[in-house]
């Protein structure tokens, strides 16, 4: 039962912050430095969240070449950079990690 309670409870806080934002929409005038930063928050937000299972694994630092999520992630940041294309980005990167994988299991 605590289980769906913290569901309803999540998805009630996620849809009135939302709304809030819907609802104020014209009331007031955002700062012109603060639109202009809001183009970065998708790329921080997923930076934030990918940065760390990259370079942790098993729940510890692992810096190394032999780190198959570092490398399919660097893999994965130089062609995103070089192609701009998001599919082949995914892609890729999975490739590299499984052809990694595959080369030096665990």
């Amino acid at each position: 039962m605590s289980f769906w309670l913290v569901m309803l409870a999540g998805g009630l806080v996620t849809f009135l912050t939302r709304l809030s934002f819907i609802a104020a929409e014209g009331r007031f005038a955002v700062p012109a430095w603060f639109r202009a930063t809001l183009p970065f928050v998708p790329v921080a937000t997923l930076t934030a969240i990918i940065a760390p299972a990259l370079v942790r694994t098993g729940g510890r630092w692992d810096l190394s070449p032999g780190n198959a999520q570092l490398v399919a992630g660097v893999v994965a940041i130089a062609v995103a950079a070089w192609r701009r294309n998001v599919l082949l980005t995914i892609v890729v990167g999975f490739a590299a990690f499984l052809l990694l994988r595959l080369v030096s299991p665990p």
